[in-house]
């Protein structure tokens, strides 16, 4: 898919030295720089998965105490 973005001179110049240096297209460091930002960003279920297995407080009754805060 195409898109349209705007982007900064600044960040033109510095993109423009650094597809020099890695000698890539401005094309494929765009792609990485935002597969990068996606992967940090994505949500992974995984890591969620088990969390509170090792807590001794009672889903509940954290819940009650957390909304009692409000």
């Amino acid at each position: 898919m195409r898109t349209l973005i705007d982007i900064p001179d600044r960040l033109i110049e510095d993109l423009a030295t650094v597809c020099e240096r890695d000698k890539l297209s401005r094309a494929e460091v765009i792609r990485r720089a935002i597969s990068l930002y996606v992967s940090k960003k994505k949500i992974n279920s995984d890591n969620a998965f088990g969390l509170w297995k090792e807590k001794q407080t009672d889903g509940l009754a954290y819940q009650e105490q957390v909304r009692s805060e409000w």
